[in-house]
Order: structure tokens, then C-alpha cells, then sequence
């Protein structure tokens, strides 16, 4: 189905964390949203005609609301421009985009969220959906900022690594796996590349099954201009080579389904 453009609604806006932004918004994409999938949003300059692709942080359908947590990436980029939206604003969205993460397959399992960076984010409305036995949330982050934390710590077990040490273990959510002893069956993961290459890494030496949502730059944010592709193991069926599109066929995807 061909997704139009809507005007959403900022219902509020709060600054989490250095250059770190939460926006809920109200939308009809609500009511169809999934963990894992993103919104692509506009600002209001004519000289910026591409959207940004946010990842969905929280769904509320019974208020038709999304929430939207993103990193504002300079002074003179759209991601600053939304950061200077207040209640009542208009900001014209599409969505919800791309595929999100199997929630089956972690029904009643031993599970690993593992969420890095501005993925972090994503994995919040994953933990408050996912029914599993055994909930353990992995979140990796630069310094002692750890927005989110205490929603985190809501919907399942928090285990927090920090480059500076300054919360939790020293390191990365790899090293936060390892000094806690943490063990699961099934593995969703949400990052940049060096983080989802050593999950996978982890995953496929322990022959775990593996879902990783995948950041890229995305230009059209419905598949048809090829800007956000990715190796795969398989022939593409739209481009007749081996790749993926992120933000169609993605962004999350089976581990073993592509090269990171």
C-alpha cells in the first residue's frame, strides 16, 4: 500500500539528553505501527526536499501518538530544525516504513535486546510488547546520559554499558553480555555496524537466531532509488543483484540474511 503524506501534530518535545530529542506526535500512523519500523519526517524548508528517517521509540494507538527519539546531527541539518518544534506545530510525516522486528519468534524465550546509540531508542516499544520468558535488555551507550533508562528498567531486565565507565560496565553491550554471564536463545538488535557485526558474530557462534535493524542514510525511505542498499546473501528480486533495500525490505533483518 502506497503511504501518503500526513500532517502530523507535535503533542510535546523534550531534550533527554545532550543533542538527544524525544517528540511525540499525533498521527494515523499510530494505528498501524510496529516495533522496529521508522517515520520519514519533513521540515519546512523548500531546500531540504528529502525526508529524515526516524525508528519509532513508543506506540500509543489509543491517543494515535507516536514518539519519536532522534539525535540532532548539526546546526544547520532538519534534525535541529524538529528539535525547534513546540505543542501544537504541524511536521508532515509518512509511515509507519519498513519492516519491524518478529515478535513470535521471541514468544516465550530466553531473549537478548540489544540497543546502541541512537538504537536504543528502537528497542523500547520491543520490550513492551514482547511476551518472553526471560527479557534481558542490553543498552550501550557513549557516557553517564542513559536516557530512557528508567523506561528500560519498566519492561525487563537493564544491563548498561558505557565507553567512559561512568554507568554499568566499561565498554560495549558485548562486554556487558560477557561480565554479567548473560545467556539467551533468541537476539534482537538495534545499532550502528560495528555493534550489529560483533552480535552477529556472537549469534552465529552460538547459533543463535538473530534479528538486527539496521541504521543507514535513506533518500527516497520507500525502496525506489537504491540509496540504502546492503550485501546479501541473496539475489534481490527488484534489483536482479545481491543486495537489500534497508528501507523496504529492512530495516530489520535475519543476521544470516546479510553482510555487515
Amino acid at each position: 500500500m502506497i503511504k501518503e503524506k500526513e500532517q502530523a501534530v507535535v503533542l510535546s518535545q523534550e531534550r533527554l539528553a545532550e543533542g538527544i530529542f524525544s517528540m511525540w506526535i499525533q498521527t494515523q500512523a499510530a494505528k498501524r505501527a510496529n516495533p522496529g519500523q521508522f517515520m520519514s519526517a519533513y521540515t519546512e524548508d523548500r531546500s531540504r526536499l528529502l525526508p529524515r528517517p526516524i525508528s519509532i521509540c513508543e506506540i500509543d494507538k489509543d491517543r494515535h501518538a507516536l514518539r519519536m527519539v532522534y539525535r540532532v546531527t548539526g546546526e544547520h541539518t532538519g534534525t535541529k530544525q524538529f528539535s525547534r518544534l513546540q505543542t501544537g506545530d504541524k511536521i508532515p510525516v509518512i509511515g509507519p516504513l519498513g519492516n519491524g522486528f518478529p515478535l513470535e519468534r521471541g514468544r516465550g524465550k530466553r531473549v537478548f535486546l540489544i540497543g546502541g546509540g541512537i538504537g536504543v531508542p528502537p528497542v523500547l516499544e520491543l520490550a513492551k510488547q514482547l511476551q518472553c520468558e526471560n527479557k534481558q535488555i542490553v543498552a550501550g551507550y557513549r557516557d553517564g546520559q542513559t536516557f530512557l533508562r528508567e523506561s528500560f528498567e519498566e519492561h525487563g531486565r537493564l544491563y548498561i554499558a558505557t565507553e567512559d565507565g561512568s554507568v554499568g560496565c566499561r565498554g560495549n553491550v558485548m562486554d556487558a553480555i560477557r561480565e554479567n554471564g548473560l545467556e539467551a536463545e533468541l537476539i534482537y538488535a538495534c545499532g550502528p555496524a560495528p555493534m550489529l557485526r560483533a552480535v552477529k558474530a556472537y549469534a552465529e557462534e552460538r547459533q543463535l537466531e538473530c534479528y538486527v535493524s539496521m541504521e543507514e542514510r535513506m533518500a527516497c525511505g520507500i525502496g525506489a532509488c537504491l540509496g540504502c542498499v546492503c550485501m546479501s546473501r541473496e539475489t534481490d528480486s527488484h534489483s536482479n543483484v545481491k543486495n537489500k533495500r534497508i528501507c523496504k525490505d529492512g530495516p530489520v533483518f535475519l543476521s544470516t540474511e546479510v553482510e555487515i
